[in-house]
């Protein structure tokens, strides 16, 4: 499915947030909160979007590491990363995230952006994130969720489960992924529930920022 939507992947994420990917994905950078010099793992780093705002001037990382499964996804994500940072700062693996390709204690910080509710198991991608992260490193996790205000939360759930497939379905030209969209959301941890999943883990500062009224909300956390 993500192989199949690879090509308007980038065009169909600033139309159907209305340009909002790019101010969730400065605040997420912003969040991370890591000195420079830092080197960063962007997981489920799709066409590398969040990997290169993490390398850019006002991000933190001198080395990004982007890992994503699909093929198709990286290979754009290549085009953008070669084009931007011809040095190597941003190098992308294809890897799975339950499985990173990454030695422990490796990475000083680690992003995701709209990738933790794909994985089968969150809880295992968490743990692996746990054994690659430095001692007092950080973790900032960007995810949809659903705003709690009534007024808002009708419109935007009459937009994301109606409108938006529509969209998505006559751009990407797939008849399903973005059918999946609103539905992974809806089956995805709520926010408070997410939080003690962190912390089970072994997260400590575990907070969460609604974005957008509500409808992104920016997970942050750090390693003891």
């Amino acid at each position: 499915m993500f192989d199949g939507i690879a090509g308007r992947y980038d065009l169909l994420n600033g139309l159907l947030s209305a340009g909002r990917d790019r101010k969730w994905r400065a605040r997420a950078v912003e969040v991370l909160g890591l000195p420079d010099g830092a080197t960063v793992l962007d997981l489920c780093t799709g066409t590398a979007d969040l990997a290169l705002a993490l390398a850019s001037p006002r991000g933190p990382a001198t080395r990004v590491l982007g890992v994503d499964f699909s093929a198709e996804m990286l290979r754009l994500g290549h085009e953008k990363t070669r084009r931007r940072h011809p040095d190597g700062t941003v190098s992308l693996l294809r890897g799975d995230a339950e499985q990173i390709p990454l030695g422990d204690r490796s990475v000083d910080g680690v992003t995701i952006g709209f990738g933790i509710r794909n994985v089968s198991s969150p809880p295992r991608a968490l743990a692996e994130i746990r054994r690659v992260l430095r001692p007092g490193g950080r973790l900032a996790i960007l995810e949809f969720g659903e705003p709690t205000s009534p007024p808002v939360r009708a419109v935007y759930l009459w937009y994301f489960r109606r409108l938006l497939p529509m969209i998505g379905r006559t751009i990407s030209r797939h008849r399903s992924a973005y059918d999946y969209l609103p539905a992974s959301v809806g089956r995805f941890y709520t926010p408070p529930a997410f939080c003690d999943l962190l912390k089970e883990v072994g997260f400590k500062e575990v907070r969460v920022n609604p974005l957008t009224l509500g409808i992104v909300y920016l997970y942050s956390a750090e390693l003891p």
